[in-house]
């Protein structure tokens, strides 16, 4: 019977054996072929035509995270298959960011005691500080949607369910595909609304936190020369005279410039935002250009021009804050297409699509809060939900990203008129005021705009590039 025993004893260690190497073997498979395809560049052919090792990295997570999370319609955990695969194969992904490196000076005694300084590498400081923070956010994150796990005071409606089940609770914003939320005919409790609550300034300040990373990565990007070499031949062709007039009229307030603009659809705030972050483009380089050719320049252009961009820079931050959601501009697309620096591409990418998961899981709590709200104030008529309403500017408002399929394809002036030096600029011509660099509610909590460090400059995306789905 020992015997007996013994083997079966055996043949169940053998077989559990047999079946972790099956999968440490699947595993190492799946492994090759990824990162088969991010040293073919995405081009399965294998005839040089795919795209920068960069670039292939940044698509490589922001596909991984659209397969992963995909539309995260609910406050429910992940299933533990999506999360084991999640972790593995970011691991995966990150575990380039171990071999970027750079000398640093380090101290090493020799034999006879005496003191040397020799160079040693070290990971990069910016992949060293940034990587571990975005994993400590990820974690965060999918450690909220578990806190979802056991309760029981909220469900959802399919989307098929009829509107007099639906209530005032159905949706009627542009997200009208996710399940409706219901709750108790009471609302909810008072300790699951606190826990609401707790979640939801959790996942707020993990979204600024991807969102300052994210903004902080792009910033040190450089502008790509075909999006210079495509911008108009000054600020004003930029922007339309309609817009160039109300930044450079002589008493400039950012309250009445907004009030003078159509901001009633998605496309026309990022029209608007494409211009301005191109104007502030060429009134930089024609500065730069200028005060470089003559040590004595012309002092009256120059000082406008640099009015005329902090303006432009002041009314970004606005746009940022206010407009929550936006997709990235041209020159957020531009950059990440273009540049070259693979750690870059992976801070920007893994920051993104926390900065996206964050904004849902924000978004899903919300929906959750907007039923027990319809439900205890019964009278109250539905509102539409609108992920681009124009938020109270003394409540803190944040903007996120969005991983969704849909492409941008939104064209503006700077992908149609090219780039040349006009020595007889309109701009000179406008009379202008100093600047106020106070604007009222929180843009004065925003971070300091000056003329070393530009809005267009900590820029944060939003929204992955067309070529990356």
């Amino acid at each position: 019977m020992s015997v007996l025993g013994f083997g079966k004893d055996k043949t169940t260690a053998n077989g559990q054996l047999v079946g972790r190497e099956m999968a440490s073997v699947t595993e190492m498979d799946q492994m090759k072929e990824k990162f088969a395809k991010l040293l073919l560049g995405e081009d399965m052919s294998g005839g040089g035509k795919g795209v920068s090792s960069a670039l292939a990295l940044s698509n490589a997570i922001t596909n991984l995270a659209a397969s992963v999370f995909g539309e995260q319609s609910r406050l429910e955990p992940m299933t533990p298959d999506r999360k084991a695969r999640w972790r593995k194969e970011i691991d995966w992904l990150l575990s380039v960011a171990d071999h970027i490196v750079e000398l640093v000076p380090s101290q090493q005694k020799s034999k006879d005691g005496t003191n040397m300084e020799i160079m040693v590498t070290k990971q990069r400081i910016d992949l060293h500080m940034n990587i571990p923070a975005l994993r400590k956010l990820d974690t965060m994150l999918i450690d909220c949607l578990d806190n979802f796990k056991d309760q029981n005071e909220f469900y959802y409606l399919s989307k098929d369910a009829p509107d007099s089940e639906k209530g005032k609770s159905r949706r009627t914003d542009d997200k009208w595909w996710l399940p409706t939320v219901k709750v108790p005919q009471d609302g909810l409790s008072d300790k699951c609304r606190k826990n609401l609550q707790s979640q939801k300034e959790s996942v707020t300040q993990v979204l600024k936190a991807a969102m300052s990373i994210n903004a902080q990565v792009l910033s040190e990007m450089e502008v790509p020369e075909n999006y210079i070499e495509a911008l108009p031949k000054n600020g004003r062709a930029s922007l339309g005279d309609a817009v160039y007039r109300s930044i450079t009229v002589e008493f400039f307030d950012p309250d009445q410039f907004f009030a003078s603009m159509d901001l009633s659809s998605e496309h026309k705030i990022l029209d608007l935002k494409n211009r301005l972050e191109a104007s502030i483009i060429i009134w930089k380089r024609k500065m730069t250009q200028k005060d470089g050719k003559s040590a004595w320049g012309s002092a009256v252009s120059f000082e406008k021009r640099e009015q005329f961009e902090e303006r432009a820079e002041t009314i970004l931050l606005i746009i940022k804050h206010r407009f929550p959601g936006l997709p990235q501009s041209s020159l957020d697309i531009s950059k990440i297409q273009y540049n070259r620096d693979v750690g870059q591409a992976l801070l920007e990418s893994y920051s993104r699509i926390l900065e996206s998961l964050a904004f849902t899981v924000l978004s899903r709590i919300e929906d959750v809060l907007h039923a027990d709200f319809m439900t205890q104030n019964p009278n109250t008529q539905p509102c539409k939900r609108s992920s681009l309403k124009d938020e109270n500017q003394t409540k803190p408002v944040t903007t996120s990203p969005r991983f969704d399929t849909e492409a941008m394809s939104a064209k503006t002036l700077s992908d149609l008129l090219t780039w040349s030096l006009d020595q007889n600029d309109p701009d000179e011509k406008a009379e202008t005021d100093e600047i106020s660099k106070d604007v009222d509610g929180n843009v004065q909590k925003l971070p300091v705009v000056t003329n070393k460090a530009s809005y267009v400059e900590s820029l944060g995306g939003v929204r992955s590039p067309t070529s990356r789905h």
